[in-house]
């Protein structure tokens, strides 16, 4: 059985920051540029070696994280008493 490792090489983190910048540029000519959460949060990717799987799984609870605040909100809006 193959060991996956937790974190990335320097050259796989190398070569991931490269693509980064890359798709950085592209998202900005295209008018949705990455907002300074989301660049230090990659960037905390690459500074830790994270694996794809690791950063996915962050993502993934970041976001279910925000969902669930943003419902919370709404439920809250809907139950408080109206002025």
């Amino acid at each position: 059985m193959t060991k996956v490792s937790d974190r990335l090489s320097p050259k796989d983190i190398a070569a991931g920051r490269e693509r980064r910048l890359e798709a950085m540029h592209l998202q900005v000519s295209e008018g949705n540029p990455l907002d300074k959460h989301d660049i230090a949060m990659f960037e905390m990717f690459e500074r830790e070696g994270w694996n794809h799987q690791r950063r996915r799984a962050y993502i993934v609870a970041e976001a279910l994280a925000a969902a669930a605040a943003k419902v919370g909100d709404n439920v809250r809006q809907d139950i408080a008493p109206k002025r």
